[in-house]
């Protein structure tokens, strides 16, 4: 009997064109299955909480804006989510209008907040006059042009604009980092991370106590004493207060580890709350070095030890 596979759905910020797309296409197991585009990050981790989707893109983090504050926030507040997988973009931009508006005529410029900030040097040496309109996405931008609901020439769009709407490219390559990437991951509901690959990456968002002096050094000193790298640590006011702050934290190493787990450990004690947000394959695929002080049989040998003094074994 032939067996019947389930569909999965996928959801991402959409329209079609978007980087996020380009990061969904990335993921193997989500070729071939139903994709479902969602206007912001609040509804696609909503479809993964409620269901209707198996997973959801989101962007995390941008080599010059540094983290994604309302991602960040998402995933401090919404629990049941574990992320399972990263992706990285290059990002790029072109200015794109429609049919046969020439660059002289450009004045307003539709584009979402992030890309346009990350457009100053052209639009300063090109359009020194212009205006900015925001836009919901980086495809919204154009499209919000196309139709007439975005007071606007022209807008910042990624290169795949072209392939599904009919504009012309007035400029290309106008990002002014032409090294700029997004970090996406992959999100779903809570489950057994995937196993350790050798170029493993931890995530999770802690609280520090009640401020007092060193509190921050006690929380990465975790992580320092027992040889793990932190690729990102970023701050978040938590909300209740001023001066109470997470910290968004990524961990080289994976939780199986018998060294992240005992970081975990600690971090669990120092810390009144902790959100394991999960481990997963670097999307780099670098292998993570430590010291060989750091080995797994090291922590085993150690606990071994403590063991029998505890029982009155005789030592060897």
């Amino acid at each position: 009997m032939k067996r019947v596979t389930e569909r999965r759905t996928y959801s991402y910020l959409g329209p079609a064109g978007t980087f996020t797309e380009a990061a969904l296409d990335q993921v193997p197991e989500a070729r071939g299955q139903d994709w479902r585009a969602v206007h912001n990050v609040g509804e696609a981790l909503d479809d993964v909480l409620s269901g209707r989707s198996y997973a959801a893109m989101i962007a995390i983090e941008n080599s010059i804006e540094g983290g994604v504050s309302t991602t960040q926030d998402a995933l401090a507040t919404l629990p049941g989510l574990r992320i399972i997988g990263e992706y990285l973009v290059q990002v790029n931009f072109v200015l794109v209008a429609p049919r046969g508006t020439p660059l002289s005529d450009v004045h307003v410029i539709a584009a979402h907040p992030v890309a346009y900030a990350q457009c100053h040097g052209w639009l300063g040496a090109h359009l020194p006059q212009h205006a900015h309109v925001p836009a919901a996405s980086n495809v919204a931008s154009a499209i919000g042009v196309l139709e007439g609901t975005l007071p606007a020439q022209a807008a910042i769009a990624p290169p795949g604009i072209v392939r599904h709407y009919d504009v012309d490219v007035l400029a290309e390559d106008i990002g002014d980092n032409k090294q700029a990437v997004t970090r996406f991951v992959l999100v779903t509901r809570t489950t057994r991370s995937p196993e350790p690959t050798g170029a493993d990456k931890t995530s999770l968002i802690v609280e520090l106590p009640h401020d007092h002096p060193g509190s921050l050094l006690e929380m990465l000193e975790q992580f320092s004493t027992r040889g793990i790298n932190l690729s990102l640590i970023e701050s978040r006011p938590i909300g209740d207060e001023l001066g109470r702050y997470r910290f968004v934290i990524d961990a080289d190493g994976h939780v199986n580890h018998e060294r992240m787990a005992d970081a975990l450990l600690g971090i669990r004690r120092f810390s009144p709350r902790v959100v394991f947000l999960g481990s997963y394959p670097r999307a780099d695929r670098q292998i993570v070095q430590y010291p060989e002080r750091y080995e797994d049989e090291v922590f085993v040998e150690a606990r071994d030890w403590l063991r029998g003094i505890l029982t009155g074994e005789p030592e060897d």
